[in-house]
């Protein structure tokens, strides 16, 4: 049997379930009717992302949510299929998670934002966003438009970059007006994963700084200029065979530095496909260590340094370990290899005991790489 206070008490229990339910699609209702001519923040953002550079952005929008200067009004995001470190972070931090592709409501959101999304976001979605549609690009545009931006800059050896935000095109990538844009000087040695973490950082916070004064923003909007304009493709496996004859120290330690942690480094070894790992820069060889073997892809050991240094174009550079059946370092390769070849007599002896790569697929692919838009 239901006392009366039981009874009174499941009562208020429902009524309060009631007034929030009530409550919340009352919100939700105002900000799917929150006026198209609003004319600043904070913004209902819905965000479009999926790695590691994407969640800065996102971290700090998530942040901000909580800020005395709020730009963010609601945050909703939409990633791609598949593990993806935005979705682990929305999941994580209770954000709407929205799979890619989608309808929006007109109306629903003031801004998109795009970061590392590699989608093109359709025009009839675009327009959906009284505000439109912003990406956060880790380049100075018009230089190295395209999806891997900040291993080119490493590649060529820029000393400044930058990070750009604009309002994207429907057609094509990395086109559209530039609302704001900061430059980055890039450190010596800088490898590509410390420079992307420099650039998500920045753009994360010139993101921020760009949606407090969209409205204006927008007004300012500059048409991205034709001179300069290059492109940064994906960077992929040939890039990583280095041609021994064509390319310098520096030119080598730049692609290192580029590449090697995603793809390491390759050359062949008496025909088998040998990754080259710990690359310690150039070497210092005298010339009794060379004596005859001065020809692009010589390999010799420094048992001091514990070294195999590769001749190259204008010198020669060093790693520390190689990677053939399994992983060997200097001294493993040298006893179980090199050493043999080397005490054979023969004529031959010196294209044995040589690093070779293939030519024609390595250099293919760095005239893509410098490819003018």
């Amino acid at each position: 049997m239901w006392t009366k206070n039981k009874i009174a008490g499941a009562f208020l229990l429902t009524l309060g379930h009631v007034q929030r339910g009530c409550a919340q699609a009352v919100w939700r209702t105002r900000q799917l009717h929150r006026p198209r001519s609003s004319s600043g923040p904070p913004w209902r953002l819905l965000f479009f992302g999926s790695d590691h550079f994407a969640v800065e952005s996102l971290k700090l929008l998530t942040t901000n949510r909580n800020s005395s200067e709020t730009v963010v009004a609601s945050l909703e995001v939409v990633t791609l299929s598949g593990n993806m470190p935005v979705k682990t972070f929305a999941q994580k931090n209770h954000l709407p998670c929205h799979s890619w592709p989608l309808e929006v409501v007109p109306g629903e959101f003031d801004v998109g934002v795009v970061v590392s999304f590699g989608c093109l976001i359709p025009e009839r979605l675009i327009n959906k966003f009284p505000y439109g549609i912003l990406n956060v690009h880790p380049s100075l545009l018009p230089r190295w438009r395209g999806p891997a931006p900040i291993f080119h800059a490493i590649l060529h050896g820029d000393t400044v970059t930058g990070v750009t935000i604009i309002q994207i095109h429907p057609q094509r990538f990395d086109v559209g007006p530039v609302l704001n844009q900061e430059l980055f000087h890039i450190p010596e040695n800088c490898t590509s994963d410390e420079l992307e973490g420099a650039l998500a950082t920045k753009g994360a916070h010139l993101l921020v700084d760009t949606l407090m004064s969209l409205p204006e923003r927008l007004v300012q909007k500059k048409k991205q200029r034709h001179s300069g304009a290059t492109f940064a493709p994906k960077i992929h496996t040939s890039m990583s065979w280095i041609v021994w004859e064509e390319l310098t120290c520096e030119q080598i330690d730049r692609l290192h530095r580029a590449i090697a942690s995603r793809i390491p480094l390759r050359t062949t070894w008496m025909g088998r496909t040998i990754k080259l790992l710990d690359f310690v820069g150039k070497c210092h060889i005298s010339l009794s260590d060379q004596r005859s073997r001065t020809v692009p892809g010589s390999v010799t050991y420094q048992k001091e340094s514990n070294t195999l240094a590769v001749c190259c174009k204008d010198g020669w550079v060093g790693f520390k370990a190689v990677l053939l059946k399994k992983r060997l370092t200097a001294a493993d390769f040298y006893n179980g290899y090199l050493h043999q070849v080397l005490q054979q007599k023969t004529p031959h002896v010196a294209a044995e005991a040589q690093f070779v790569s293939n030519r024609e697929t390595a250099v293919s692919c760095q005239k893509r790489n410098l490819s003018v838009l």
